[in-house]
């Protein structure tokens, strides 16, 4: 009983952290819900072999794995964008931009978008994404400078997505 009662403190904790990660990965909150709870049944079966220093690094691992897996499997089967540009809001506000930049990030190819979450969202190095990832830092680095740069593009010059120094 301490498993589930540790596992369920750590759920009640951390899912909604999860969750978050990975709506900024899919771009639907329903998608995200199901990578959440997908992670969050792999963590609960390994429970018992993990160690409790490091785990949100490891859940947001298996979060971020579970996303990229799923978009492997369902890359033929799901609708592409299109080309059009988002239609841009009547007025201003940070609900209004955030809207844009999510639907920005959602054009961008899966890994990018993945180192994209990782070192701004979560606001891991290029190390920490890296060992999240299973590749080195040189693609960290060269995966989030082609993401930015997807970014940019879709928004426009207009919007400074993120520092002009790569943060």
């Amino acid at each position: 009983m301490a498993r589930d009662d540790d596992f369920s403190e750590y759920f009640a904790a951390r899912a909604h952290a999860l969750r978050a990660t990975a709506y900024l990965l899919c771009g639907d909150w329903h998608r995200a819900e199901d990578i959440t709870q997908v992670a969050m049944t792999k963590l609960y079966l390994a429970w018992p072999r993990l160690r409790q220093v490091g785990l949100d690094a490891y859940a947001r691992k298996v979060v971020v794995r579970t996303f990229l897996a799923e978009n492997r499997r369902l890359w033929r089967k799901r609708e592409h964008l299109t080309h059009e540009p988002p239609e841009l809001p009547t007025g201003s506000g940070d609900a209004e931009e955030r809207l844009l930049v999510q639907a920005a990030l959602s054009s961008v190819p899966p890994r990018q978008r993945a180192v994209l979450v990782l070192r701004y969202w979560n606001d891991l190095s290029v190390e920490e994404t890296a060992e999240v990832l299973g590749c080195s830092a040189g693609t960290v680095k060269s995966q989030a400078a082609r993401g930015v740069a997807a970014l940019r593009r879709r928004l426009g010059p207009h919007f400074d997505v993120l520092e002009p120094d790569g943060r």
